[in-house]
């Protein structure tokens, strides 16, 4: 019975020190007013910085949706940007609050890095892309070219695992920096340059003749984007969690920035929950009743984000493919907020 007891003690012990520990992050990011995001260095799309300075991309919407949680502001954000060496460390250290960054989520990376992934926001494959005149329409004919790439990556690793099982040899050119690499690939130090397919459409964009590149067919790997926080935060990591979804959520039941005020006025018991007519769900994640409407007013719903920054009414000019919702035949799917 003694042994029971300790045993019980030690427990409620090691609860409370997880309850006091679990928001940590969430206080500190309420104590400073802000939220610290890690984006890429600059990726159309998905991170980048216009001409005035101001970040837009799908990323750094994710980062202004958390703001938006916590604040009740979407402009109550700041963010650093990172490359793919430096992205762990910054969130490992706290130099940032949350990575928001287009990093993959795999099964080392949830185990061994004391990270964890909150959610997909962007379902990608990783591609490569050639000049049109090196005359190859299959990366099965890519045998002995030389490929750019970025080290540290799953981009590498997916790289070297694709090439040994088609048993093609390869000559990879590692550069750290992604711009290098465009620059790089552009003026012809590599025949091929690999990365997710939605950066390589980002980069095309970007360079002096789009039409003479092309995207070859073949998808090396699956690549599940999202953001990461700290493991050991339940707190925090249940905003990042529910701030995505929701725009998920909101997108399902036909919520927009622009109908939202009306929409808040609709008898639909799970539209009341969501917009915070009916309280409680705002006091389950320590914010404001409000925080969904926030998110969806100012920032918009995951369809709008999508719209506005990789969609057709942005100059990536995407298809939603897997990033549709699942009722219009994409894998997008909101967790219920209930």
């Amino acid at each position: 019975m003694k042994v029971l007891k300790l045993a019980a003690v030690g427990a409620a012990l090691f609860a409370a020190a997880s309850a006091a520990h679990a928001g940590a992050t969430f206080d500190n990011v309420k104590k400073k007013g802000f939220v610290q995001c890690g984006v890429s260095t600059g990726i159309s799309g998905f991170s980048m910085a216009d001409s005035k300075g101001t970040w837009q991309g799908i990323d750094v919407d994710m980062c202004r949706a958390i703001a938006a949680t916590m604040f009740n502001d979407a402009s109550k954000f700041k963010v650093t940007p990172l490359n793919t060496q430096q992205r762990f460390t910054a969130l490992q250290s706290g130099e940032i609050d949350v990575l928001t960054r287009n990093t993959t989520q795999t099964l080392t990376r949830d185990t061994t890095l004391g990270l964890i992934g909150a959610g997909v926001n962007y379902y990608d494959s990783q591609g490569v892309m050639v000049s049109k005149d090196l005359g190859v329409k299959s990366a099965k004919e890519l045998n002995g070219a030389t490929i750019c790439v970025q080290p540290g990556t799953t981009t590498e690793l997916n790289l070297a695992d694709w090439f040994r099982g088609q048993k093609i040899e390869f000559k990879p050119v590692v550069i750290d920096k992604f711009d290098e690499i465009v620059r790089a690939f552009s003026a012809g130090r590599c025949d091929a340059f690999t990365t997710d397919k939605s950066q390589l459409a980002s980069v095309r964009t970007t360079l002096t003749d789009p039409d003479k590149y092309v995207i070859l067919p073949e998808d090396f790997s699956k690549e599940p984007l999202g953001p990461m926080v700290r493991q050991g935060d339940e707190q925090w990591f249940n905003v990042v969690r529910w701030a995505l979804n929701v725009q998920l959520e909101a997108e399902e039941y036909g919520i927009t920035s622009k109908n939202v005020d009306d929409m808040a006025k609709s008898s639909n018991p799970n539209i009341q929950r969501i917009l915070g007519t009916t309280p409680g769900m705002g006091k389950n994640l320590g914010v404001d009743d409000k925080w969904a409407y926030n998110i969806i007013k100012q920032v918009g719903n995951y369809g709008e984000v999508f719209e506005r920054t990789l969609g057709k009414g942005s100059a990536m000019k995407l298809e939603r493919g897997l990033n549709a919702s699942y009722k219009q035949g994409g894998i997008m799917y909101g967790w219920p907020v209930r």
